[in-house]
């Protein structure tokens, strides 16, 4: 058989693209003639309508796969030690813990920069953009270290920055994006009135959205229409031309601001309020900013509830939505007052999240994609390999702090072409040759994981390739002929007299660049991008 070091040395020159320090995952060959995602086929949800509480049955276990599923979806994957812990535990205790854990975790840590104005930049204009380009690699870095390492908590702060999207190429302040990347944090699974409040007045949006131009003297509208529009009621959802006219009115006088303390507070001005009566929702009266956000979630609390509930549920469930199980769980978003955690219990511990027809429905986004194989192969988190991801995503129309408008990432279906898909697969074979050099040419994390899988001593390549397909496929394979073409693949170059006679296990020499060479066979199967 072919010596491992000498067959992974041959993907090596994978990392050699345009950028070798930042690039290593990018510039893929590009195979326009998968009819897979030429014509991509609308999915019908077909789940059953459910909202009681989970409770496993017979037909409905709690098992490896649900569990899988339950980590896939709030935490962007677990390793297998956690996936088994959880068997011990009831799936309400599992998905409390989940929620508590991430309702509960500390804010990142503030960086030293975190109160820099323009003024503590250096007076040369090079050496100034040096000084915040690299501020912004870091920090965006440390926000994708987060959405890998902590859970729901920062799994939901990456939701809501494409939902109250901003573009760090538009207002470029470190500060700023730390500013409105704690905030995200802060209220990932509090109350959204409170969030919806305090994003409206972060500078991050305010420079966005054009708020900070919006004076008595010259209304702009822009983000009084996408606050309307985009952040709470939904397109042409209960408002008139004429009430985001007089919102723009009301939230006027945010524009304090000079050359002299950019990347700094932005303060209220009142003499660049419109003091004037408006009328909003068919109430009248001389309204403000907090006025408009009482008035958002008092005259339109069922159109906020139904529209943030539905968008949570295509993140979470299922991208064709279930309208029945919406409408329920709006109600108890409303009865929550809006506490996002309440409405997350509810959806996470129902049988419609927990039904088999509710597993493997959304292909994830890249950045999602990777950091969830690198957790369930149990990857450690290093800052250059993680660092690369969200570089190289951003080739690829998802760049961290700037989704591609103001309406965020359209995700799904959208995240996979003809240039993108050989990308992701391409990209997990680079991510585990990454490791393998950075280990001192060996990979035993996959010897590891297929222990866990299966048993230390298991010498059946079958029961070996199957467990491991399971564990990344959320519905398997479609045909036998798929997993027969799997095993071929897993058992590679090795003489079948080895198999036939036991000489094969898991302690095998070369067993890693077998699991390899399998994960890199599914890695470029349809079935792979689902979750």
């Amino acid at each position: 058989m072919s010596d491992f070091t000498g067959i992974i040395s041959k993907f090596l020159t994978l990392f050699k693209k345009n950028d070798p320090q930042y690039n290593f995952l990018s510039n893929p060959s590009v195979n326009n003639n998968n009819p897979v995602f030429q014509n991509p086929r609308h999915m019908a949800n077909c789940a059953d309508f459910n909202p009681n509480e989970y409770v496993p049955s017979q037909s409905k276990p709690w098992n490896r796969q649900r569990i899988k599923h339950l980590y896939r979806r709030t935490s962007l994957g677990t390793q297998l030690s956690n996936l088994d812990a959880a068997t011990q535990k009831t799936p309400r205790q599992v998905v409390n813990e989940i929620v508590d854990k991430a309702y509960a975790l500390p804010l990142s840590p503030k960086p030293s920069w975190a109160d820099w104005t323009i003024a503590d930049y250096s007076s040369d204009l090079d050496q100034r953009n040096t000084q915040i380009g690299n501020q912004i690699l870091e920090w965006g870095t440390r926000f994708l270290i987060d959405i890998k390492n902590n859970g729901l908590r920062d799994r939901m702060s990456f939701f809501w920055s494409n939902h109250f999207v901003t573009k760090i190429d538009t207002y470029y302040c470190p500060s700023w994006m730390y500013r409105y990347h704690v905030l995200l944090q802060k209220h990932a699974l509090g109350n959204f009135k409170t969030f919806v409040s305090e994003m409206g007045k972060t500078p991050a949006m305010l420079v966005f959205l054009n708020n900070i131009q919006n004076t008595r003297f010259q209304i702009n509208e822009n983000y009084a229409r996408e606050l309307l529009e985009l952040f709470t009621l939904g397109v042409d959802n209960g408002y008139t031309q004429a009430d985001i006219t007089n919102v723009a009115r009301a939230i006027t006088g945010f524009n304090g601001i000079d050359q002299s303390s950019i990347c700094g507070e932005v303060n209220f001005l009142p003499l660049l309020w419109d003091s004037g009566q408006k009328t909003i929702f068919g109430k009248t009266g001389p309204w403000n900013y907090d006025d408009v956000i009482n008035l958002l979630f008092t005259e339109r609390a069922v159109q906020i509830s139904e529209f943030i509930t539905r968008k949570i549920y295509k993140e979470f469930v299922n991208p064709e939505v279930n309208d029945e199980m919406v409408v329920h769980l709006a109600g108890i978003f409303r009865a929550a007052n809006f506490e996002i955690a309440p409405l997350m219990q509810a959806l996470l511990s129902s049988e419609h999240f927990f039904d088999d027809k509710s597993i493997g429905t959304i292909i994830p986004g890249h950045i999602e994609h990777f950091t969830t194989f690198m957790n369930e192969v149990g990857f450690r988190t290093e800052p250059e390999m993680v660092f690369a991801i969200g570089y190289s995503a951003g080739d690829y129309n998802q760049y961290i702090f700037n989704p591609t408008d103001v309406a965020g990432w359209p995700g799904n279906r959208t995240w996979i072409n003809s240039s993108s898909l050989p990308y992701r697969s391409e990209s997990i074979l680079n991510i585990m040759v990454y490791f393998y050099t950075k280990n001192g040419n060996q990979i035993e994390e996959l010897r590891t994981l297929a222990k866990g899988l299966t048993s230390p001593q298991e010498n059946n390549p079958k029961i070996v390739c199957d467990a491991i397909i399971e564990y990344f496929l959320p519905r398997g394979l479609q045909k036998q002929s798929d997993y027969d073409d799997a095993l071929s693949v897993f058992k590679g170059e090795v003489p079948a007299n080895y198999f036939d006679l036991g000489l094969w296990n898991l302690d095998w020499e070369y067993t890693p660049a077998q699991i390899l060479f399998l994960i890199n066979h599914l890695a470029h199967l349809p079935e792979f991008q689902l979750k």
